[in-house]
């Protein structure tokens, strides 16, 4: 089997296309997200990374830190509530071609090194449970995540799971 060279770096501009296509996509277990919020979010957000297999994009992440007031995720709202300082995964969304190739445990290396940096001692994140995501819970379980929290959302639509990992 051959390497593949992976790259995880920061997000510019010319990663917009392919943040809002894979976005649009996965758009039933994430929220909509247009150029004006990914705008937003470049400019609030902790980490907005890409991963590159072979020099071409096949992974994105957001990653909020606390503090945000104008960020209106009920999600987000429930851990700045409950916790003083935190990294929150918004999302991380995988494209098809690339998936089963580790990317979601690079990435996710990657904000536990963040956290750890800068002396943050909680990752969080949510996860559906109403619709079920086997996949995402398993991950997350293995990533060291456990849940401390469940909330439904979007009008008694969604169940979420909310986890977090301690930083060691």
């Amino acid at each position: 089997m051959e390497q593949r060279k992976i790259v995880i770096r920061p997000a510019t501009k010319l990663d917009y296309p392919f943040i809002l296509r894979v976005n649009e996509e996965n758009v039933e277990v994430l929220s909509p997200m247009d150029e004006q919020k990914l705008e937003y979010f470049s400019g609030c957000a902790e980490m907005l990374y890409v991963a590159l297999v072979d020099d071409v994009p096949a992974a994105f992440l957001i990653v909020l830190r606390e503090g945000i007031d104008s960020y209106g995720s009920e999600n987000y709202r429930w851990f700045s509530r409950n916790y003083e300082r935190f990294l929150y995964i918004d999302r991380i969304v995988i494209d098809e071609p690339f998936r089963r190739m580790g990317l979601g445990k690079k990435l996710y290396d990657e904000v536990f090194a963040h956290a750890k940096k800068t002396d943050v001692g909680f990752v969080t994140a949510e996860i559906d449970t109403i619709p079920y995501n086997e996949v995402s819970l398993g991950f997350h379980r293995a990533m060291g995540f456990v849940e401390v929290g469940v909330q439904v959302i979007r009008g008694g639509t969604i169940k979420v799971s909310l986890q977090e990992a301690k930083v060691k």
